[in-house]
């Protein structure tokens, strides 16, 4: 079979993006593994299909670079929005429905995409962790030095706890720093440290304010890029209007038999 593919990266996260509109594509566990392999097939840290979806502008489903399908993808939501636009298949204010429920994206200027997240409504806060689900599960420690933590080792502990057994969670590192948090994560599905990771992104931000109540805008900078996170606490966990604003960009197109 001949695979027509899209190539997107957010923030140094990347994605194999497919148009599946007519159902062209029923792919195996190992043909998604193989596509996202870094050696062997294109590459990424996930894939996406982008599929019909009455009501909405497209569907968007999401698979890790291990080939299983996953939860939430933030910065693939971002990218996935953006290539709809540019293919044609929606505008610039997007409405498409993922596994976590239906999300808005704003395609802006410069190719930065904003893509609205789910409402919050459990944080866990204990000492300098947080654990949150935004979309995916996550895991939020804060540390005085990020740079100086084995994040492979480290990450892969705590996402294989036997708390967060049989599916594990996604793991962050969140420095604070005088112009907003620095963080790097752990992803399950991916097994290894990514260089941005959306949903991560966005439990930072979120656990960083603690109890506090209020409307936020906290810019985070995570390995491959800059991103945002805007939103409103209303409550000790409860959390409103999110949306995870940063860069979406074409790589690459092409072919590949598999």
């Amino acid at each position: 079979m001949t695979v027509h593919f899209y190539k997107y990266q957010g923030a140094g996260n990347d994605f194999v993006i497919l148009d599946n509109r007519n159902q062209s594509y029923s792919l195996s566990t190992e043909q998604i593994n193989f596509l996202c392999d870094r050696r062997f097939g294109i590459g990424a840290d996930g894939l996406m299909l982008l599929e019909a979806a009455e009501g909405y502008d497209f569907r968007m489903v999401y698979y890790n670079a291990d080939g299983h399908e996953s939860t939430m993808c933030g910065n693939g939501g971002r990218c996935i929005a953006a290539f709809a636009q540019h293919t044609g298949v929606a505008g610039t204010d997007q409405s498409f429905i993922a596994i976590d429920g239906p999300h808005q994206a704003l395609i802006k200027d410069n190719g930065i995409v904003s893509l609205q997240m789910q409402d919050i409504d459990a944080i866990e806060l204990s000492n300098d962790v947080a654990i949150l689900n935004t979309g995916s599960p996550h895991y939020v420690c804060f540390d005085n030095d990020i740079d100086g933590l084995d994040i492979f080792t480290e990450g892969r502990n705590i996402r294989n706890g036997e708390r967060f057994q049989p599916k594990g969670i996604n793991v962050n590192f969140v420095e604070r720093t005088a112009e907003g948090l620095r963080i790097r994560t752990y992803e399950r599905g991916v097994e290894d440290e990514t260089l941005a990771c959306g949903t991560g992104v966005t439990a930072a931000a979120i656990a960083s304010v603690g109890e506090a109540t209020g409307h936020f805008e906290i810019p985070v900078a995570a390995r491959g890029g800059d991103l945002s996170v805007q939103f409103d606490k209303t409550g000790a966990q409860e959390v409103r209007n999110v949306w995870l604003t940063g860069p979406a960009q074409a790589v690459f197109e092409g072919q590949i038999s598999i």
